[in-house]
């Protein structure tokens, strides 16, 4: 990001409040902090301290020194104890900035942070709250485990404070929702950018992507470590049911074990019908498997399977057709193998409210799974929905699609063993992506023929769902996806690889046409950082860099 002009008239420029309650600070690291926000290269800034009762002499005497030093710093001093809300509510009547953002006590900030931020909000008139990426720093200094963000994702900031440091908001949006909430000490930002985002309804939320802030990581912080404060895990859960309340959504929240973090359970009333729509060609065993695991494992009960039979040939598979009971076989398929035409015939002649693309190497894991992706799927503003894939040894094989990676898209996290907790805790979350697979996939009917469903005239077989997805995203639906619906994929197990030289000229072909068909989009996801790589899917770093 290029330095903004200083030659702009004065009155263009936003003046910036940085809100600091301070409470028995480290010495060295308070001055550090506080040094941080003097060498900012962008000038029209004020920083509004409050210090919180603290006992320590020597604060008092410090705080004097900075007001003393810069007619920015503006000081004041409880005489007793407030917490964090109340301390921080009383800096916010000391700023006169027209955007505001706050800085812990022990924090730093970069040198250019408000810089970018300034620049952010002249280059968007209609931004509201503004965020970038943050990392940690420790008592020697070092800088390490650096964040590097999505832009606004509504799914995630329902499950973790993601925006977290650095957050600039408009200071008239703090004052329309009453500011920090007492009650919610530990998790007040998080309450405050939740009720904030409802007002605004999720419009001018802008992402930098740059590390503007150091996290200070000590023995009994959270940055430190997530179990540091039991108090704020409770805060945020509160935070995140209330939210939920306001918007007259019915759920309950529960915190995610050993992490600052929050799952969703969705409450519906009913059960909408949804068909589950199987492509198959004999490999029969495979097949017995899937069909027998939805119907001994899936705890949700209104749904009908349809087998669209692509050409079976052996006397074992028609056999096995003939003694299902109460499954749909479509035995019209009699074409060239199309994934794209063969489920858009499905789903044109199906009951359900609700589509589900099953393939048919696809093995139940988690009884959950159709409840938790239909009650998703049932959400406002929801596309597509997809589960976590587990390869046989239980590592991933999906976790939601990133576009870019090889040129078009690859699934974030593929072979990470199903322990581990992902980038910035993603393989526990559910969160917006570009895409999800069609392996698994939940979706309206209605939303499935509102964007002319899957292509079969130029994606037979791969990269549909993809292609299907984006669709439907810029329809103005959000895609997201559940590691709570857990499935087993044996990957390309019944079709086979693209290793003959038709399939590998049909595989260019589709490659070139997704590339044609969706340009630049592909290489800037919005739920991956441009600082994380594209050659891999593991979410290591971009080198060099882009930014």
């Amino acid at each position: 990001m290029g330095r903004i002009s200083l030659s702009l008239q004065v009155a263009s420029l936003p003046t910036i409040s940085i809100l600091m309650p301070v409470y028995r600070p480290n010495i060295a690291h308070f001055i550090q902090a506080v040094t941080s926000v003097l060498r900012q290269t962008y000038p029209y800034w004020e920083l509004c301290i409050v210090d919180d009762g603290s006992s320590d002499a020597r604060i008092g005497k410090i705080l004097d020194q900075y007001a003393t030093l810069d007619s920015r710093i503006k000081v004041q001093r409880r005489s007793e104890n407030g917490h964090i809300s109340v301390a921080t509510n009383d800096a916010f009547l000391l700023s006169s900035g027209d955007w505001v953002g706050t800085l812990d006590h022990d924090d730093q900030l970069a040198p250019r942070a408000l810089e970018a931020v300034a620049a952010a909000i002249i280059s968007r008139p209609d931004a509201q709250i503004v965020y970038s990426d943050e990392d940690k720093i420790d008592n020697k200094g070092a800088r390490y485990q650096p964040y590097f963000k999505p832009q606004f994702s509504p799914e995630l900031l329902q499950s973790q404070n993601y925006f977290n440091h650095l957050t600039v908001h408009r200071a008239s949006n703090i004052r329309s929702v009453g500011g920090w909430r007492q009650g919610f000490e530990g998790a007040q930002d998080y309450d405050l950018n939740l009720r904030i985002v409802e007002q605004i309804r999720g419009v001018g939320i802008i992402h930098i992507p740059l590390v503007l802030y150091h996290w200070r990581a000590v023995k009994g912080s959270t940055a430190f470590s997530t179990g540091a404060k039991s108090y704020a895990l409770s805060a945020g859960q509160k935070a995140v049911q209330e939210h939920l309340d306001r918007r007259h959504i019915k759920a309950i929240v529960q915190p995610i074990p050993k992490q600052i973090a929050y799952r969703t359970r969705y409450l519906c009333a009913e059960q909408p019908r949804v068909s589950i729509i199987i492509p198959t060609k004999d490999k029969v065993h495979i097949l017995r498997n899937c069909i027998e695991s939805i119907r001994t494992k899936t705890s949700y009960e209104n749904y009908e399977i349809i087998i669209a039979d692509n050409n079976s040939e052996l006397s074992e598979t028609l056999k096995y057709f003939d003694e299902l009971k109460g499954v749909a076989i479509v035995r019209k398929c009699d074409v060239e193998f199309n994934y794209s035409a063969i489920n858009n015939m499905c789903v044109a002649n199906c009951e359900g409210e609700f589509v589900c693309l099953l393939n048919n190497d696809i093995e139940v894991k988690s009884p959950n799974w159709l409840s938790e992706m239909v009650a998703l799927a049932c959400q406002d503003g929801v596309g597509c929905v997809g589960a976590k894939l587990l390869y046989s040894d239980d590592s991933i094989q999906h976790a939601g699609v990133v576009t870019g990676i090889g040129g078009v898209a690859g699934h974030g996290h593929k072979y990470v063993s199903n322990k581990r907790s992902g980038y910035f805790c993603k393989l526990k979350l559910v969160s917006n992506v570009s895409a999800v697979t069609g392996a698994c996939l939940v979706v309206r009917k209605k939303t499935y023929f509102d964007v002319g469903g899957l292509d079969e005239d130029n994606l037979a077989v791969a990269f549909n769902d993809v292609d299907f997805c984006l669709r439907v995203s810029e329809f103005g639906l959000r895609n997201v996806l559940t590691p709570f619906a857990e499935l087993y994929h044996l990957e390309s197990y019944s079709r086979g690889l693209d290793n003959t030289p038709e399939k590998s000229v049909r595989f260019l072909k589709e490659i070139r046409y997704m590339q044609r068909r969706w340009g630049e989009r592909l290489l800037n996801d919005p739920y991956y950082s441009p600082n994380l790589t594209l050659e891999r899917e593991d979410y290591s770093l971009r080198f060099p860099p882009q930014l």
